[in-house]
């Protein structure tokens, strides 16, 4: 299992392997290193403060261009249709925004795990609409790409811009932001968590006040969907209780993924040597710039071969 994570830690892979050569994208997962619910809209949406950071780990994405329009996805995933799997949508979407006649074959490896709060399906869709703009040369902006993206999922938009963000309103509001990048034992309960049922559930805090940046930068982090998540999962609050006896840790978005900050990542290491078998988990340093992005600028793909 430990070489397997280490598979998908990007910087390793990365400094290891021509992952450009193969056509291969990180997807990186996302933490809520803090989540407060300011209000609920007459529409239902709520206003939130949150702060977005990439880790250093997630999913794989191999997209190679083809000369046709077809989107061909590997392999299925049990209960998701491939027509609503995220990564076809953008494909799709991104074909009817620029008319593209273009195709592309995509393989992904996933390794994030579903409905854990990690953002695994908004950045397997981010890096599919930045790679194939930059593959079928659509050349649309980052900011028409979020427009596209936010069609997909809230999160979307983030990962889209490759940098840590401080987002207000009902997510679309965002600021690059600098947080400490710490390093973090993230694991995930065996449970599976509606988002919906979180943020409807008649206890959930929605009246935390606003503050500003600065001011919530310099305060204990914490999460106002916890205390709900906690007291209707409790698999959830075990894992919570056991990663506090050893670090600070709260959820991430509506979990179900909590997570544990250190200062080192041997210290990270150690407790994660120690976690009950019943918890998947991994450990993964804080990212401020997307590595996706970081590749990108740092290469060109133009020279790929499409398929036929």
């Amino acid at each position: 299992m430990a070489i397997l994570m280490e598979t998908f830690r990007f910087s390793i892979a990365l400094s290891q392997h021509d992952a450009l050569q193969s056509g291969r994208f990180p997807c990186p997962a996302k933490l809520n290193l803090f989540l407060y619910i300011n209000g609920r809209l007459n529409n239902g949406y709520h206003e939130l403060q949150t702060l977005f950071q990439f880790l250093d780990f997630g999913d794989w994405l191999t997209v190679h261009p083809r000369t046709d329009d077809k989107i061909c996805l590997t392999p299925e995933i049990a209960q998701v249709k491939t027509e609503d799997n995220l990564i076809y949508r953008a494909a799709k979407l991104l074909q009817q925004k620029t008319k593209c006649r273009l195709g592309a074959d995509i393989r992904l490896d996933k390794i994030l795990p579903m409905g854990g709060g990690l953002g695994g399906g908004s950045s397997n869709a981010a890096t599919t609409l930045l790679v194939l703009n930059a593959l079928w040369q659509t050349g649309l902006s980052l900011s028409e790409l979020s427009a596209i993206g936010l069609q997909l999922g809230a999160d979307v938009p983030v990962f889209i811009h490759g940098h840590a963000a401080f987002a207000e309103g009902v997510g679309e509001k965002m600021t690059p932001c600098e947080p400490q990048e710490k390093w973090y034992l993230v694991l995930k309960p065996s449970v599976s968590i509606s988002t919906a049922a979180i943020f409807g559930h008649p206890d959930l805090i929605r009246n935390t006040p606003k503050k500003m940046l600065d001011q919530l930068l310099n305060e204990k982090y914490t999460n106002d969907c916890e205390k709900v998540v906690k007291n209707q999962y409790p698999d959830v609050e075990k894992a919570l209780r056991w990663l506090l006896q050893y670090a600070p840790a709260r959820l991430t978005g509506t979990g179900a993924c909590v997570f544990a900050e250190f200062d080192d990542e041997n210290s990270a290491k150690a407790l994660l040597r120690r976690k009950p078998d019943a918890y998947f988990g991994f450990v993964a340093k804080g990212l401020n710039f997307s590595p996706l992005h970081q590749m990108l600028k740092n290469s060109s793909i133009s020279h790929l071969q499409f398929n036929t």
